[in-house]
């Protein structure tokens, strides 16, 4: 489509993966949900939906919006990181391959990990608990959000340290072409050739992720390199999120007493603390869909083959769906369980109670072992830049007020 076919008013020259855009996005968000439901993302070459009802209406619509070759703002992301994945498949072929793990991911196996998850956050807090300070990402939602996986999929002999950084480099990959894009293809190799190495029958238990994957095989449901691909894109949408969506909630709590204080006492549910949080910033800000067919989003007409880009970051910021004060965190405000930032629909996260149950075994540790729990004025949290995912470098905290 040539720039004089789209109206002036949808169409705007902001670079969604700009360094300055990555630092804090919201400002650009607030800008592009102003210009309507739907704004042509010129130097993207792709079409930005920044509000919450029609970024929600796109998940809805894969039939329309697919995820096939249009997940990555870019040809080489989409042919060679995650194709033929779950994430990358719609319809029969998605549904096809969720199912090799719907067991294990289903609410009423995961609720039979809650002791097993609050036993290991216990300890892991409890190791922290003669230190003055600690860091969030590093001490504290890394090991444990990694360790809790590698045993998940049956590899608890395995350390995961390595991956986290590699998938972060793999969510540089989901955007339009610029030098994290491309910096981040090697690392997506790198991922599934340790994949390879590590994810065979011999090294995994069969009562576990992977070895569900590979039963699946041997039934001829999955092809055997399927395995891998399964493990990759799981570990993909639920590692590294869980872990900065962790430090995320405890930057914010330590930085307002009342609302800390409102979680540890137990008047505030985790399960609000976790939708606020990832309403308010969300883990991964954005995923790509191609449009099948000439579709309208607004008064907008999207020509078939065309690129959205669904911003579960600005939708999350929505006056319209979250009122005035979106732009503040509130783990007392109502409904955020509606957030779009684990998905919507048939691609709605699979792994989302697990990430739930997670956040109840850390916050029930942290409560129970620092009351006091405050950030550390001598260290301010940092971030590192990407494309997609919003990365905490260090969330340094006080454990004794």
């Amino acid at each position: 489509m040539t720039e004089s076919a789209v109206p002036a008013a949808i169409s705007t020259q902001v670079d969604l993966f700009d360094d300055a855009v990555v630092a804090d996005p919201y400002p650009t968000y607030a800008e592009l949900r102003a210009l309507g439901p739907v704004v042509r993302l010129e130097r993207a070459q792709a079409w930005g939906v920044p509000r919450y009802e029609s970024a929600k209406a796109v998940l809805a619509d894969p039939e329309t919006f697919s995820s096939v070759n249009g997940l990555h703002l870019n040809p080489e992301g989409n042919q060679w990181v995650t194709a033929n994945s779950v994430l990358a498949t719609d319809g029969l072929e998605h549904a096809r391959l969720r199912r090799v793990l719907s067991k294990e991911l289903a609410p009423r196996a995961i609720k039979d990990l809650a002791e097993s998850l609050r036993s290991r956050a216990d300890e892991l807090v409890a190791g922290l608990a003669d230190r003055e300070s600690f860091d969030v990402v590093s001490d504290l939602a890394a090991p444990y959000v990694t360790g809790v996986i590698m045993d998940l999929m049956g590899l608890p002999q395995v350390d995961g340290s390595g991956l986290m950084k590699q998938i972060e480099s793999v969510f540089d990959t989901f955007a339009a072409p610029n030098q994290r894009t491309y910096a981040g293809l090697p690392s997506a190799q790198a991922m599934f050739e340790f994949l390879q190495t590590v994810c065979t029958r011999d090294n995994v238990r069969p009562d576990s992720w992977l070895g569900a994957a590979h039963a699946a095989a041997d039934r001829g449901e999955i092809a055997e390199i399927e395995c891998v691909m399964t493990m990759a894109a799981y570990l993909t949408a639920g590692m590294d999120t869980t872990i900065h969506a962790i430090a995320t909630a405890v930057h914010h709590l330590v930085a307002d007493r009342e609302q800390w204080e409102l979680v540890r006492d137990g008047k505030v549910g985790y399960d609000a603390l976790f939708g606020e949080t990832l309403r308010f910033d969300a883990p991964i800000q954005g995923f790509g869909r191609r449009v099948v067919r000439e579709t309208q989003i607004g008064d907008v007409t999207i020509p078939a083959g065309d690129q959205v880009w669904v911003m579960f970051g600005s939708s999350g910021r929505d006056a319209d769906k979250w009122g005035a004060d979106a732009d503040r965190f509130d783990v007392r405000r109502p409904g955020t369980e509606d957030h779009l930032a684990l998905g919507f629909g048939a691609h709605l996260c699979a792994g989302n109670h697990l990430a739930l149950m997670e956040f109840d075994a850390i916050f029930a540790a942290l409560g129970k072992h620092f009351p006091e729990l405050s950030a550390d004025p001598e260290a301010p949290a940092e971030r590192v830049l990407n494309n997609v995912l919003r990365v905490w470098e260090k969330v340094p905290v006080r454990t004794r007020g």
